[in-house]
C-alpha cells in the first residue's frame, strides 16, 4: 500500500483530487479524514499541511508526496523528485511599492523584506551580494508594506492581482515553481511496482493534456498537403469513404495550434471536421 501526503486544502489539493480521480484513484470525499484508502487501488491519501509534506517524505512516513515546488525547495529535506506534473504554476518573486522606482537588485541592499520563504529568498540575497534584513512572516506578506512592517515582500506570485491591490509591483522572479511528485530514497521494491503503475496511469492523463482527436473528411486531391500541415503524433490515419474522390482522416492536434491548423485544412478542401475531447493517451 502505497502513502501519498496531499495537500488538505486549497489550489494544489483540487488539482491534485483532480488528477487522481483521472488516473481512476477512487477516494470517498465526502468522508474524507486524516488518511483515506482507496477503494480500487492500492493506495491511501493523507492529508496535510503543505509545509509537512517534504519532511513527511523524507523521513518514509508517507512513500510520496505531491508538494509545491516552492515548499520542497524551501525545506531542503533529502527527498527525491520522481516527476513534474505541471499544474499548480506559479513564481516567487520580490515586490516593492509601485511608486518608488526600481534601479536594479541593489535597491534591496540595507531593506527588509517579509517573506515565508527565507532560505529561498537568503540563498538568492547571496549569490546577489546584497545584504537585507529577512523578516519572516506567515499569512499575508504582501500587507507588510502597506502596514510599515516591511521595505519589501517575497512571495508567491500567479496572477500578480495580490500584488496590484496591495499598490505593490513584481521586480525580481527569483524562481519557479510547479507541483511535484517526490518520494521516499528507500522505499522498498513492492511499493515502487504500484508506484509504476501509478506512473503510468498518470502519464496517460498528462500526454492527453490540451489535446483533440480531429476526424475529416479530405478530397484525395489535396491528401498529401493535408497530411502536410497536420502535426500529430505519428502519420494520420487515412481510410477511403464510399464516395469516389473522398478519404475520411483520423489525427490528433495540440488545442493551442487547433484553430491555425483547422482554417489551413478548410482552405484545402477538407470537410465534416468533427473534434473529440481525449481522457487518456498511452505513448
Amino acid at each position: 500500500m502505497l502513502r501519498i501526503a496531499v495537500q488538505a486544502k486549497g489550489r494544489l489539493y483540487e488539482e491534485t483530487m483532480a488528477l487522481l480521480e483521472e488516473s481512476d484513484i477512487k477516494l470517498n470525499a465526502m468522508k474524507r479524514t486524516l488518511l483515506v484508502k482507496s477503494s480500487n487501488f492500492p493506495v491511501e491519501v493523507l492529508f496535510l499541511r503543505d509545509d509537512d509534506i517534504p519532511q513527511t517524505v523524507a523521513t518514509g512516513v508517507a512513500d510520496l508526496g505531491i508538494v509545491g515546488e516552492n515548499e520542497f525547495v524551501e525545506r531542503k529535506e533529502n527527498a527525491e523528485i520522481i516527476q513534474r506534473l505541471g499544474f499548480s504554476k506559479c513564481r516567487l518573486s520580490l515586490a516593492m511599492p509601485k511608486d518608488i522606482e526600481y534601479p536594479g537588485v541593489k535597491w534591496f541592499e540595507g531593506k527588509k523584506i517579509a517573506t515565508s520563504y527565507p532560505g529561498i529568498l537568503s540563498d538568492y540575497l547571496k549569490k546577489q551580494g546584497v545584504n537585507a534584513e529577512i523578516h519572516v512572516i506567515t499569512g499575508s506578506v504582501e500587507v507588510s508594506p502597506g502596514i510599515g512592517l516591511a521595505d519589501a515582500i517575497f512571495d508567491i506570485v500567479s496572477s500578480g492581482s495580490t500584488l496590484v491591490s496591495n499598490r505593490l509591483k513584481e521586480v525580481e522572479v527569483v524562481m519557479k515553481s510547479e507541483a511535484l511528485l517526490i518520494g521516499y530514497k528507500k522505499m522498498d521494491p513492492e511499493k515502487r511496482e504500484v508506484l509504476e503503475e501509478l506512473l503510468f496511469r498518470i502519464n496517460a492523463v498528462k500526454a492527453a493534456e490540451d489535446k483533440k482527436y480531429v476526424l475529416m473528411n479530405a478530397p484525395k486531391d489535396h491528401l498529401e498537403e493535408i497530411i502536410a500541415v497536420l502535426p500529430g503524433m505519428k502519420s494520420p490515419t487515412v481510410m477511403p469513404l464510399a464516395q469516389e474522390g473522398w478519404c475520411s482522416v483520423h489525427t490528433v492536434l495540440d488545442e493551442k495550434r487547433f484553430w491555425e491548423i483547422i482554417g489551413k485544412l478548410k482552405s484545402l478542401g477538407a470537410e465534416g471536421i468533427l473534434v473529440l475531447p481525449i481522457e487518456k493517451m498511452i505513448l
